[in-house]
């Protein structure tokens, strides 16, 4: 009896041995297993009902595929689980909160809405469920420097306001300054969170790539009629209308034609980076300026034009905007999970603290903790700036940065060069 009692003790011991090796070769949160032994899940969370949301689904779709055709994520697949936020706030946080809690994926891409990543933010830190959102406003990243043990599960895949408006102001300088002499420039924003930090950046940037600020104008999102608003702005005679549109960018767009205002259209206009922009203004769109992420043609980087071949072959659209910065930040998990051989919480984000990866929209990194963006994508000319794009007979033409541009600025006719000054 004694005999088999001290067995049964050595047998159990050489069982719990091999359980504990077993479990410290696995990887993962929430029980994941050891690779190539169950599939590494990843939560993607858009608006469905329009392009740029659809856009950053697709994207992970692509690269998820991608992926997994490749080998996976150390030996394991990628499981995609797929929400919609219905461009709520509360619906982006009900399906944060399933993806966490009975999904168990280990992390999440998602919205470029400021509104729902701003909600987002408190699920991440109460979860530790790393994200890595889209939208741009400064108070994302400054959220996470003021308080990074809070938040430092929060990442954002796009250039911040600031950075946007910086990037603005490099196009014009490039684009519409040295080439067309423009001088003067009004400011035309929606009122939206995203745009009270852009506009402010707009205001110190602008004059020093020497457009003048003659006029800022901020508008309900829900505006109809622009014809008040262009009435102003051409009495002011600008040069130049510097936009903030991300929701709003259709109407005030055919409506700036229509009317032949007298100052090109430029800045930042979301949905003129949508590859179906020139169909929806009925050629309205020809000569506005706006800034993308990459645009079919333009070889930001060697990873950049087969993207958009491989989306349109796909998809048979154009990639929008989110769609690079959502595809990038698949591969940056990618990365970051190989890299710390494990997909816990804390693990993880120390890695994408670490990220530096070539993808489609320049070198991709993430700013510090110390620095006032923590983990944003890094702004430069070699890590992340985006392109200038021109609409011109009905294709998306980049003219900016040089390196990247096939084609040059043009003027819509009833715009001159010159300027009023």
């Amino acid at each position: 009896m004694r005999t088999q009692r001290t067995e049964f003790r050595r047998r159990s011991g050489r069982a719990l041995c091999a359980a504990a090796l077993a479990a410290g070769m696995a990887f993962g949160a929430g029980g994941a297993q050891a690779a190539g032994a169950g599939p590494v899940r990843i939560g993607v969370i858009a608006e469905q009902e329009i392009p740029i949301g659809l856009g950053i689904t697709q994207a992970a779709e692509l690269a998820a595929d991608e992926i997994n055709a490749a080998g996976g994520i150390g030996g394991r697949k990628i499981e995609l689980f797929k929400y919609d936020d219905h461009a709520s706030a509360s619906d982006g946080v009900r399906a944060f909160q399933r993806a966490a809690k009975e999904d168990h994926v280990v992390a999440v891409v998602g919205s470029f809405l400021s509104e729902v990543n701003l909600a987002l933010m408190p699920w991440a830190a109460r979860l530790h469920m790393p994200y890595i959102g889209g939208g741009a406003a400064n108070r994302i990243s400054e959220m996470v420097h003021k308080d990074y043990a809070r938040y430092k599960y929060v990442f954002e895949q796009s250039n911040n306001s600031y950075y946007l408006a910086r990037t603005a102001c490099d196009i014009s300088s490039y684009a519409l300054v040295k080439r067309f002499g423009f001088k003067t420039a009004v400011i035309m924003s929606e009122d939206a969170a995203w745009t009270k930090s852009l506009d402010k950046a707009y205001e110190e940037c602008l004059p020093k790539v020497g457009l003048k600020v003659v006029g800022h104008i901020r508008f309900a999102p829900d505006t109809t009629d622009f014809s008040p608003i262009f009435s102003k702005i051409e009495a002011l005679h600008p040069d130049v209308i510097i936009g903030g549109l991300a929701h709003t960018g259709l109407k005030p767009t055919i409506q700036w034609h229509d009317q032949h205002v007298p100052a090109l259209l430029a800045g930042i206009n979301v949905q003129a980076g949508a590859s179906d922009f020139w169909t929806k203004t009925n050629g309205a769109a020809q000569g506005v300026i706006t800034w993308n992420t990459g645009t079919p043609g333009a070889a930001v980087t060697p990873r950049s034009v087969p993207f958009a071949k491989a989306y349109t072959k796909r998809f048979g659209t154009a990639p929008t905007l989110e769609a690079y910065m959502t595809y990038d930040s698949m591969y940056a998990l990618k990365q970051a999970i190989e890299r710390a051989h494990s997909t816990k919480p804390d693990a993880l984000v120390a890695a994408l603290e670490k990220t530096d990866l070539v993808g489609t929209m320049g070198r991709m990194e993430f700013y510090g903790r110390e620095a006032r963006f923590t983990h944003d994508v890094k702004y430069g000319a070699k890590l992340v700036s985006g392109v200038g794009i021109q609409w011109q007979d009905g294709k998306q033409v980049a003219i900016w940065p040089p390196q990247a541009a096939n084609g040059t600025p043009i003027l819509p006719k009833f715009v001159k060069a010159g300027g009023h000054g």
